[in-house]
């Protein structure tokens, strides 16, 4: 009677979830496993079961795995990109950087659950996938920056898109490592960053190159 009336009262409480509940639920679930697993070690069956609910609900919700998947990696990338626009907004091009670099720690720290959900499935370097998407639109937000600072410096601005995907390259990396290290303090890392890029950038050559040796080609 007991385990009848248990089994009743969970059947009741699925049927008071309305369908927005139900959906950031599946939401929620979804982010856990792809966080953990990655997208293709994660099954609708082990969504739904998670849930409580059968397959179809699923399916009426999203159409599978890749439509939780898709509305997830959304909702993360526009969360880190607002929390990089904002810092981005500072005054001086060094407090932009130093804030960026803030944002960025912040984020892995804070919502290490997104983080991973962004990374686990794309690398920085393979020019597909969520994680490369993000990069390419944070550099272009730094993109504009750093060519307005080229120009003020006598620099070349064209360059600035190479330069702005270089810059937020070493802050992903660096993200990606510390997620799993968490030391030194978040502080301390930006700092670092902050110490190579700053006083990288404002030691610029108007026009750079390599050796004698790599201009000229080894001799065979």
């Amino acid at each position: 009677m007991g385990a009848a009336d248990s089994e009743q009262r969970t059947r009741v409480r699925r049927k008071r979830m309305t369908g927005k509940e139900r959906r950031q639920q599946l939401l929620g679930i979804g982010r856990e496993l792809f966080a953990e697993r990655g997208f293709d070690a994660t099954s609708v069956e082990e969504i739904a079961a998670r849930a409580g609910v059968s397959k179809p609900v699923v399916y009426e919700h999203f159409g599978g795995k890749e439509g939780i998947y898709a509305v997830v990696v959304d909702r993360e990338m526009r969360t880190l990109l607002d929390m990089m626009g904002e810092a981005l907004t500072a005054d001086h091009a060094r407090s932009k950087i130093e804030k960026a670099a803030l944002a960025l720690l912040r984020y892995v720290e804070e919502d290490s659950v997104g983080f991973r959900v962004l990374t686990r499935d794309s690398h920085v370097a393979s020019g597909t996938g969520s994680f490369a998407s993000l990069i390419n639109d944070i550099a272009s937000q730094v993109e504009h920056i750093m060519a307005d600072e080229f120009a003020e410096r006598g620099y070349d601005p064209a360059l600035a898109p190479m330069y702005a995907q270089a810059l937020v390259g070493m802050w992903a990396l660096t993200g990606q490592w510390w997620l799993e290290v968490r030391k030194p303090k978040r502080e301390v890392v930006a700092a670092h960053l902050v110490n190579l890029a700053w006083n990288g950038l404002s030691s610029l050559e108007a026009k750079p190159s390599l050796g004698e040796e790599h201009r000229r080609g080894r001799s065979g």
